[in-house]
């Protein structure tokens, strides 16, 4: 979870002047997903304990994956004429890089078993396929590098060899930021923006219609309006969550605001999660209708950088390569 005192948060300056970056447009729409789990794996066991155990034992039994949903997404946002950023973890082996401790902490191996393998051929070959199509490929950071800017180093390198190109932005695992520390640590290794601002439970903008400069130079932040768990009931009221979705376009319209959504992918299995998709689809259809830009952070941060309104990362004079040795007088 975000972990920013709010009156830090409210004091944090915003893009002047951002809405030039989309001048033919009435607010803005980025689209993100967090690849956090593209293997359904062991859950499907779990999740029959719990809930339609038939189901739930079918799809393990039968082998089918249903969190690999890569090619439908883009299907489906290929229709609508969009693109989003897609954000892959890349977390710590448990068994070799953990100690003793962590190997008795029941939440690490929660987070191992679910791990996944950038280099497995199969995931290479996804992220190669977003890339080419146009997609945005970001970079999930893992719990430990929000508070460790080797290990965020170590995970935006690895990622960056499977894409064979520069990563330029992403999101912390549950939205896990160490007061402004994170952000530095993101500057530092070299990321020119984040999106992890925001709440899993709550939704609206709460911290204002713009995007956000915290230290007054390139780096810049998009605050997360919309989690698509935060919603109520979508699977057995889509009628109550839609309106809520209505609203928050109709409130970015007003305000000519930049609107940032997460939908993690395994919510558009159909059968899984019932009224995601159609309600994802329907979200980005009437943004459009609306008249909005809608695509992914990174293309919207290059257009603020176009049009002058953040300074460009390449003309840095590399103060920021390094971690700063002191944070805020504040410490946070």
């Amino acid at each position: 979870m975000t972990h920013l005192p709010d009156s830090l948060a409210a004091a944090l300056d915003p893009v002047e002047g951002y809405a030039a970056a989309f001048p033919d447009h009435e607010f803005a729409l980025c689209l993100t997903h967090d690849v956090d789990r593209p293997y359904k794996g062991f859950r499907s066991l779990y999740y029959a304990l719990t809930d339609r155990p038939s189901y739930h034992l079918r799809t393990a039994l039968s082998g089918e994956n249903t969190y690999w949903q890569f090619e439908s997404v883009m299907a489906l946002e290929s229709e609508l004429g969009v693109r989003s950023a897609w954000y892959f973890l890349d977390e710590p082996n448990l068994l070799r890089e953990g100690t003793p401790t962590d190997w008795l902490d029941p939440e690490l191996w929660v987070q191992f078993l679910g791990r996944y393998d950038l280099t497995h051929p199969e995931l290479a070959d996804a992220i190669g396929a977003l890339d080419d199509g146009g997609w945005e490929v970001g970079l999930h950071g893992s719990i430990p590098s929000h508070a460790d800017v080797e290990r965020l180093r170590v995970e935006k390198d690895r990622l960056e060899r499977v894409l064979g190109g520069r990563v330029g932005g992403g999101r912390q695992h549950y939205l896990r930021l160490d007061g402004l520390r994170t952000w530095r640590r993101q500057r530092a290794v070299g990321l020119r923006y984040d999106s992890s601002l925001g709440s899993g439970e709550t939704y609206g903008f709460r911290h204002g219609y713009a995007p956000l400069r915290p230290f007054d130079d390139e780096f810049v932040v998009f605050p997360l309006t919309l989690m698509e768990q935060a919603l109520p009931g979508v699977s057995d009221d889509t009628d109550r969550a839609w309106r809520e979705c209505e609203s928050l376009l109709a409130e970015a319209a007003d305000n000519d605001a930049v609107m940032t959504v997460l939908w993690h992918p395994r919510y558009f299995a159909r059968r899984e999660f019932p009224g995601y998709r159609r309600l994802y689809r329907a979200l980005v259809e009437r943004a459009l209708d609306m008249g909005a830009w809608v695509g992914p952070p990174g293309a919207l941060y290059d257009r603020l950088v176009e049009r002058g309104l953040v300074p460009d990362s390449t003309d840095s004079t590399g103060a920021a390569d390094a971690e700063p040795t002191s944070e805020t007088p504040s410490g946070v």
